[in-house]
């Protein structure tokens, strides 16, 4: 598992994927680089430009091969499609040329699995909320990439 902290900083976003590139190939786990990097791109963006305080990455590996990536911001708010209220996943609908409003739903389309949830206050303080995605699990063909996130619990490999 590896964690890092992310400043409010427009920055963030370069660190994160630079970040990534050197845990994945110091794994070597090249073959899931591209699409990790946009991936958190997409979420650090997300946690960057949706909240005033600090962030955190959080890359861990699972069972088989595959990867978790969090990313924690002080906002509470969960945006579609991580608030599951939509299915199936559609974009925001951003006006044409607009250059942002359709980052999760790149997470949802090109992630194996993905999530969120809030954090309330507890007895060290989080709060905000936790989103999340995987890559690396079998896919097999004709079968939809994001079904698995909406009924699979956190819970059972914990939050990160």
């Amino acid at each position: 598992m590896y964690a890092l902290h992310l400043p409010h900083d427009p920055r963030v976003v370069r660190i994160a994927r630079l970040t990534l590139r050197a845990v994945l190939t110091g794994h070597g786990l090249t073959r899931l680089l591209d699409t990790a990097e946009l991936l958190v791109s997409e979420l650090v963006t997300n946690a960057h430009s949706h909240s005033a305080g600090p962030a955190a990455l959080r890359l861990r590996g699972l069972a088989g091969g595959r990867l978790r990536m969090g990313v924690w911001d002080t906002d509470p708010h969960i945006p579609p499609p991580f608030d599951k209220r939509s299915w199936p996943p559609r974009p925001a609908s951003a006006p044409v040329g607009a250059e942002g409003g359709r980052g999760l739903f790149l997470v949802c389309h090109f992630a194996d699995a993905w999530g969120g949830y809030s954090l309330g206050d507890d007895l060290f303080g989080a709060n905000g909320k936790l989103l999340w995605c995987e890559l690396g699990a079998p896919v097999t063909e004709g079968s939809p990439r994001c079904r698995e996130s909406v009924t699979r619990s956190v819970t059972s490999e914990g939050p990160w």
